[in-house]
């Protein structure tokens, strides 16, 4: 950081500092991953990410997706088509949160049903990962 202009009295100006407030701002940044990476995944069926209602990823199993974002408010949406699963979090300088997307199966997923229909329900999971520290 500079601060290009100094006053004949040695101070910053205000527009120098809104400038260094600028800048500091534009630093500050928060991180959300959202990992399909789970053992109790069935490995089948995308998993859609949106986050502030942006589409971020189409999750196969294995997969993850980083973003950084601005501290605050933020929405996290996962979906496999049939289920829908929503998280609100609100994020400090510097955070990451991370996230765990899972397609579950469940009461009728291999049923006879779904064997007639090409394939039964999988049950979505999305938590937070907690840190250990």
């Amino acid at each position: 950081m500079s601060v290009s202009t100094i006053t004949t009295s040695g101070e910053p100006t205000a527009e120098d500092i809104g400038k260094v407030v600028d800048e500091l701002e534009r630093s500050w940044a928060a991180v959300v991953t959202v990992r399909r990476q789970s053992k109790e995944d069935v490995g089948y069926r995308d998993i859609y990410v949106d986050l502030d209602g942006e589409q971020i990823a189409i999750l196969h199993a294995g997969d993850e997706v980083t973003r950084e974002v601005k501290p605050g408010h933020h929405r996290l949406k996962a979906h496999n088509t049939l289920f829908r699963k929503t998280l609100d979090m609100n994020l400090a300088p510097g955070e990451h949160a991370t996230f765990n997307v899972i397609n579950k199966a469940g009461f009728g997923t291999y049923s006879v049903l779904a064997f007639f229909l090409g394939g039964g329900p999988l049950y979505l999971t999305l938590e937070r990962e907690t840190s250990n520290g």
